[in-house]
Order: structure tokens, then sequence, then C-alpha cells
């Protein structure tokens, strides 16, 4: 069973349907370690949402943090200190999906990252959308990652934008799983069609 850690180049990129799409896909496991704000309608709750296969479990998150902002910080606010040592992936015989907080070295404390959770046996896909500035974010994310020896993957989020995704894969050669397009909606027949494109790519 291969455990998968989905980031992005930044936050609000589409790492969360990227993350149904894959868990439903691979029947696997979802687990989101940092969850801040929202904590009625958070990450796992719309994942949840989206899937349909009987399979998954939803983990609860390690630290759920009250006000939407950098983990650090809205830990700070809520007087907590966030403890690597307190974050332990769930023990499943099932595949397993890790959704990470905003980009890749988002801070989760004074000293540690989102980069931090990552194991080196993890498969990593990085989610990037187009917007002014996301070739740079795109780059600085992939060779973060492939310079500490990771297996990295791209989804591209939204709708296609030739010249930035060409150039970020010839200069990466990071395997493209598939792109999820700007649809109207997502629900569970929407997850379900991706899921059945991407998963022979997983």
């Amino acid at each position: 069973m291969k455990t998968y850690f989905i980031t992005g180049i930044s936050t609000d990129v589409g790492k969360t349907i990227a993350s149904a799409i894959v868990t439903e896909a691979l029947h696997a496991d979802y687990w989101k370690p940092i969850q801040a704000g929202e904590l009625d309608h958070d990450d796992k709750y719309t994942v949840e949402k989206l899937i349909t296969n009987t399979k998954s479990k939803i983990h609860p998150n390690s630290y759920a943090l009250e006000t939407p902002m950098s983990p650090h910080a809205a830990a700070a606010i809520d007087g907590v200190s966030i403890d690597i040592k307190q974050i332990n992936a769930p023990k499943t015989k099932s595949h397993l999906v890790i959704e990470g907080a905003g980009g890749l070295l988002v801070p989760i404390n004074d000293t540690q990252t989102i980069l931090d959770l990552i194991k080196p046996d993890y498969k990593v896909i990085v989610v990037s959308r187009h917007y002014l500035g996301s070739i740079n974010h795109t780059l600085l994310t992939i060779n973060a990652l492939k310079e500490k020896g990771f297996d990295v993957s791209i989804i591209f989020s939204g709708n296609e934008h030739k010249t930035t995704e060409d150039i970020i894969y010839k200069m990466t050669k990071a395997p493209v799983i598939g792109r999820i397009n700007e649809e109207p909606y997502f629900d569970k027949n929407v997850v379900s069609e991706y899921a059945e494109m991407f998963k022979d790519r997983l």
C-alpha cells in the first residue's frame, strides 16, 4: 500500500478536490494532519461528501485550529504549539492520501514546515494552478521536493494554459497525472469521472 502526500503551490489551488479524486480513484483512506479554519465544513468533510466508495476511511486531524491562517499563527491564536511528534499517520491496510495545508514551506511552528511532514517513501503530488507567478511557485515547489529525493507528480488545476504547463513539464520532467478543469461544480459524479481518468496514472 502506498502513501500519497498532496501539496499545492499556494493556497486555494485545488488540493482538496484533487485529494478527493485520488482518494476515490484508489479507494484510499484520507487524512489531513493540520486543519486551520472552517472546522464546521472542513476539508475532511468535503472529501467525505465527494467520494462514493465505501472502503475509504476519513481520519481525524492531528490539529484542528479555529483560524484560517498559516498553521503556526492559527495555533498561536488557539494557545497551542504544533509538535510534529504528535502528528502520526494513521495505521491502515489501504492506500493513504494525506493533504497538506497551504504550500510546501508553510510554517507549522517556529522551526518546521509542511515539508517536514513528508516521509521519504511518500509519493508526492503537486497541485499547480495557473496564475501570474505560478510557474515560479511550481518550479520552486517541485525542485525543493526533488532535491530531497521525493517521487513527484503533477496535477494541473483549472483551465488549460498550455505555455505554462509545457514549460513546467520541460523544466521538471515530473509526470503529469492529469488536469482538473474549471468545472461548474464538483459533486460525487464529477469526482468519480476524474477518479476513473486518473487511477491508472497514480
